[in-house]
This record gives structure tokens, C-alpha cells and sequence, in this order.
């Protein structure tokens, strides 16, 4: 399986002797899956057809297929209407005692305008039935390309997202190893804190002291933090490697990188931690972003 967006786009014309049509397609991401079809008028078979088929084939995003129709050839027939000849001749009955005039010839009622109109051909219902055919096997053509795309568009995300995790974890191990270069530093600011206690403390016992100096030991620990940000990272990649409808399990990683790295922050003891906890929130924000496109 691959990773794919819910950003796409898709397009299948079609046609036959009397008309042309043109499918459409659509797709932006979402929290689930919402497809909406714009069909003419007597086409609801149609549409039910992009409604069984579209979940199918997409799990999550936006999606919007419409459909045109456009005839290329009329075919046109004669045709009396009945109702306004009937009239005329009644007419003409009812007046022949009080016009002298001869009779109205056949032609002369048919010149009449009204009476002969022009209608469309009606179309027998095999030739609907294959023109139904064609039109839902380019549907299908259709969402296969929306796929498509919608791969096509995973691709460079699962590329994005690969160099994004690579930088996530560079920041990690640059955390361990500053954590782990400044044992001195972490002990000096214990000493300061441990005076500052004595003095505003007096009376400190020694078993308090070391309960405080235990304290702020831990407090500044930052391990645990890093060995949850690897952690995420492989389930990340594996999850990327696995493919399918991964976006929403993506999105709840980034959240917990996101809680690992404002804990490193406020955590921090030096300039340089901080840096490091900045860079790695600035980081995971770009990967939501980017995840937020996933299926």
C-alpha cells in the first residue's frame, strides 16, 4: 500500500453520435469523507453511482465530481398539433354561412403558424441504456485517475514527511548529547538552588535537602522525553512505510512529538537546550502540515 493525499484532480470527456460529456473531479482534504455530485436533471442513476462508488476508493477528503452534457445532433421530426387544427376547422365551419369565401385547403391550415412544429426525435430506450453505460464506465475512469493523482500527490508528501522525521531526529540526538556535555553545569545550578533553600529556609534538614536536590534532579532529566521522541519517530516511519489510510494516526503522532518537545523546552537548562526544543516544535509543526494532507 502507498501514501496517498486527498488533494486531486480528475478529468474523462466521452461521447456519442448525438451527445458529449464531460466528468469531473475534485478532492481536498477533510475529517472524513463527504462527496458531492452535481448531475443534470433525470440523471439520478447517476449520481447514485458516484455515491456507491466514490467511498470505494477514497477513505477521507472533500470530494466533487459533476457532470456536463451537451448534444451534438438534433434529430428533428414534423409534428401537427392537433389541438390548433381541430380549432381552425371548427373556425372555419362556424363561419362559412357568414363569409363568402371558399373553403381553406389543406396546405393553406398547415401554413398556419402553431400548427406544424418541430420536435426532437424521441430516442428509443437501447440507445439511452448504452449512452448510461458509457457515461458510468468513464465515471469509473474518473475516480481510477482521482486515485491516481491522489497517489501521485502521497508520494511527494511521504518525501516531505521522511525529511522532516530525519530532522526530528538529528534535533533528538543533538538533545541527548548537550544533556549529556554538561553534567557541571547541572550540578553548579543544583548547589545555587540547594544555598538559596539554606538561606531562605533556616533548619533545612539534610534529608529535605537531598528530597529538594532529588527534585530538581528530575526536573531537568531529559531522557525519558528523548527516548519517547525516537520512539515516535520509528512508529512514524513505520507507519509511512506501511502506507494506506495512515493521516489520522500521523496527526495524533504530531501531537505527541509536539507534548515531547514543549516538555524539553520547559525543561531546559541552557540556551542551547532551548534552542534545540524550538527548532524541534518548528519542525514538528511542518510535519503536521504536511500530514494534515494525508489520507
Amino acid at each position: 500500500m502507498t501514501v496517498a493525499s486527498m488533494t486531486g484532480f480528475a478529468r474523462r470527456e466521452g461521447g456519442d453520435a448525438q451527445q458529449t460529456w464531460v466528468w469531473e473531479a475534485k478532492s481536498v482534504n477533510g475529517k472524513g469523507l463527504d462527496v458531492r455530485v452535481r448531475v443534470p436533471s433525470g440523471m439520478d442513476r447517476l449520481e447514485h453511482e458516484v455515491r456507491s462508488r466514490a467511498p470505494k476508493v477514497c477513505t477521507r477528503g472533500n470530494i466533487s465530481v459533476s457532470l456536463s452534457v451537451e448534444r451534438t445532433e438534433r434529430r428533428m421530426q414534423l409534428q401537427v398539433n392537433r389541438e390548433m387544427l381541430d380549432q381552425l376547422v371548427r373556425l372555419t365551419r362556424e363561419l362559412r354561412d357568414e363569409v363568402d369565401a371558399d373553403p381553406p385547403r389543406l396546405d393553406g391550415l398547415l401554413a398556419v403558424r402553431g400548427v406544424l412544429e418541430t420536435v426532437e426525435e424521441p430516442e428509443d430506450d437501447a440507445a439511452q441504456q448504452a449512452r448510461e453505460q458509457a457515461m458510468v464506465a468513464d465515471l469509473q475512469g474518473l475516480l481510477d485517475e482521482l486515485v491516481e493523482a491522489r497517489v501521485r500527490e502521497g508520494q511527494a508528501l511521504h518525501e516531505m514527511a521522511e525529511r522532516h522525521l530525519a530532522e526530528i531526529a538529528r534535533l533528538t540526538e543533538e538533545a541527548r548529547q548537550c544533556a549529556a556535555s554538561q553534567p557541571e553545569a547541572l550540578r553548579e545550578r543544583l548547589r545555587k538552588q540547594v544555598a538559596e533553600l539554606i538561606e531562605t529556609r533556616t533548619g533545612l534538614s539534610e534529608e529535605r535537602l537531598a528530597q529538594e536536590a532529588a527534585l530538581l534532579a528530575s526536573k531537568a532529566d531529559i531522557r525519558e522525553e528523548l527516548d519517547r521522541l525516537d520512539a515516535h519517530v520509528t512508529a512514524a516511519r513505520e507507519l509511512l512505510d506501511g502506507g494506506g489510510a495512515i493521516g489520522r494516526r500521523l496527526d495524533f503522532l504530531c501531537q505527541e512529538f509536539n507534548r515531547e518537545a514543549n516538555t524539553l523546552c520547559s525543561k531546559a537548562s541552557d540556551v542551547a537546550l532551548t534552542r534545540i526544543g524550538l527548532s524541534l516544535k518548528n519542525t514538528v509543526e511542518q510535519l503536521r502540515e504536511q500530514v494534515q494532507n494525508i489520507e
